[in-house]
């Protein structure tokens, strides 16, 4: 079974920590591993043990510290962006000679201790294009403002639960889907616009509007979005020892 990180962008949201570390590499929980390593290991853990890297921004510092495959008990292959097609989709056309019939899509700045062999195993039964994890809930980030019809405010709820399931960054993906990237990428060209394509935004969508079966994949499993620096400061060392640790043991 084949996995691929996007583990390549520069990590805006996570500066000025990303100044010296690629996003993917920056230090979660008391042991002070890499964000990166987490990923790995939960891969692993399920059975994947074919592991493309997308790597860009600070590449070296992803592959000084995964060359040794065997220590992690994975291949690993690491490609680096060489189109000049951006965003994540450009990202996957240059895996796109290594990749397998079908293979999981894991957006690298995202912690999660979700059954991937589960999702996977649901993905091929269900012979679908697609097949995107999402959360069941989701609590909103502010406080939202309760209003009576004549335009009273009558008091705050503080970060309800959306209420709704939302993605979390990780999918299965069949690779006929990324025949639909280069017809994004040429579109874009005759269009004069820049040809950078979002997975998530722009390739997904593209599969419903056709047609293709794209699966949902519902977990309660803990999951955490590290991409911003106000979100990294708030990731306690508990949690992730209380969640992770059985990674790695």
């Amino acid at each position: 079974m084949q996995a691929v990180v996007l583990c390549g962008g520069e990590g805006v949201r996570l500066r000025p920590l990303t100044f010296y570390f690629q996003k993917t590499m920056v230090p979660i929980g008391d042991k002070e591993k890499p964000l990166l390593e987490y990923v790995v290991r939960l891969l692993t853990h399920h059975g994947f043990r074919d592991i493309i890297l997308l790597t860009n921004y600070r590449a070296n510092q992803i592959t000084n510290y995964f060359n040794e495959g065997p220590r992690f008990n994975a291949h690993f292959e690491f490609i680096q962006d060489v189109r000049d097609v951006t965003g994540t989709g450009g990202a996957l056309l240059n895996a796109r000679e290594e990749l397998q019939e079908n293979f999981i899509i894991y957006y690298g700045d995202i912690l999660s201790s979700i059954d991937l062999g589960k999702m996977w195993n649901e993905h091929i039964d269900n012979d679908a294009a697609c097949t995107v994890a999402l959360a069941k809930d989701f609590p909103v980030r502010v406080g939202v403002a309760d209003i009576s019809n004549d335009g009273v405010l009558k008091g705050f709820v503080e970060k309800p639960m959306l209420g709704r399931p939302v993605s979390i960054g990780i999918f299965a993906l069949n690779r006929r889907a990324v025949d639909l990237i280069e017809e994004i990428e040429e579109g874009k060209r005759k269009d004069g616009k820049k040809p950078s394509v979002d997975l998530t935004g722009e390739l997904i969508p593209l599969l419903i509007e056709r047609g293709d079966k794209v699966q949902s994949y519902l977990t309660d499993s803990f999951w955490y979005d590290v991409g911003s620096l106000e979100r990294y400061e708030k990731l306690e060392n508990h949690v992730v020892e209380k969640e992770l640790s059985y990674l790695l043991k």
